[in-house]
């Protein structure tokens, strides 16, 4: 039996995570709300709060996991990409806590947590397709093993989560306003605005154009109506999710058949989107894909992810010494 520690600190989440034997008995978060005032995350705030957040963060992942910390057999902590006052705050702790326990350590990447993440319920037999999108990153990888995955397809410029973010704040939505943009979407038509899809070559993405193109349309709507936002916000928020959405799962489906792979999954921050989900269910109907998606929990940032990849690297006795530094770039 191994139990494992893991630790998330990439961005403006802390995380904490106990792993006994591949199951997942406790997964702390504590969310950062300064950021709200500044309508992103400040990464010198974020790297401060994470200090604030980090101990009491790991005491209750110890305490809810019902464990003591001598039960702890490794630890693993998100070494990259991410901010890297953020990213030093969880290498930091990490190193302390192996080294005051004489335990070994484990880094993981981070993107790679997330298709892990599908291994803490749901097992996909490999290989399999996994669209992973985020605020920060927008990526179809081939995964051929735990350990064994190929980028194939990623955005050139905007990711996914950043074209939601960026389309809430020329809406005047307050941060995080990718949450709310699939809020009002449901209650609007996703067929009112038609906006236009980029023209990529191959698998990979942008968004940057359909940004601006957004960015554009309500202007040129303001200045005819002051009321248009007030008024068709929900029409707004659905068409800009429509394209969003369509953008991704026409890449999906052409990486599917490419490889003619139909095991597809989604993960990162947006795949909590309801929209997404709901269209990649679809698909699945439709193309006869078996889909995978985690549950929305371990879509976020979160530490289980952390917890379950630092497992299995565990099995391969795959562990870093002390002089381990963080990377804000970090790839497979």
């Amino acid at each position: 039996m191994a139990t494992i520690l893991g630790i998330e600190s990439s961005c403006d989440d802390t995380s904490a995570s106990i792993c006994i034997d591949g199951l997942i008995a406790s997964n702390i978060i504590a969310n950062q709300l300064v950021h709200q005032n500044y309508g992103g995350v400040v990464p010198e705030l974020a790297s401060r709060v994470h200090q604030q957040n980090i101990v009491p963060a790991v005491q209750e992942a110890i305490s809810k996991a019902k464990i003591h910390k001598n039960d702890i057999d490794a630890v693993a902590f998100t070494r990259g990409p991410g901010l890297l006052g953020s990213l030093l705050v969880g290498t930091s702790f990490s190193n302390a806590f192996a080294l005051a326990n004489n335990l070994p350590l484990i880094e993981v990447n981070h993107m790679q947590a997330h298709i892990l993440a599908h291994f803490i319920d749901d097992k996909p037999e490999f290989p399999f397709l996994c669209l992973t999108v985020s605020g920060g990153h927008t990526q179809i990888v081939l995964v051929r093993d735990y350990f064994d995955m190929e980028v194939i397809g990623e955005t050139t410029d905007d990711a996914a989560g950043e074209a939601f973010d960026k389309t809430a704040k020329i809406l005047g939505l307050p941060y995080p306003g990718g949450p709310l943009i699939d809020k009002y979407a449901k209650l609007g038509n996703p067929n009112a605005y038609k906006f236009p899809e980029p023209q990529i070559p191959g698998l990979d993405f942008s968004f940057s154009g359909l940004k601006t193109s957004i960015m554009y349309f309500v202007r040129d709507q303001v200045k005819k109506d002051p009321d248009f936002l007030a008024n068709n916000m929900n029409d707004i928020c659905a068409s800009v999710q429509e394209r969003i959405v369509t953008i991704l799962l026409n890449k999906l489906k052409k990486a599917a058949a490419e490889y003619k792979i139909n095991r597809v999954a989604i993960a990162g921050g947006v795949s909590a989107n309801s929209g997404l989900r709901d269209a990649l269910n679809s698909t699945a109907v439709e193309l006869g894909w078996e889909v995978f998606i985690p549950q929305f929990q371990y879509c976020t940032d979160n530490a289980a992810m952390i917890a379950i990849a630092g497992y299995y690297k565990y099995l391969k006795k795959e562990f870093v010494g002390q002089d381990i530094a963080p990377l804000a770039r970090m790839y497979f």
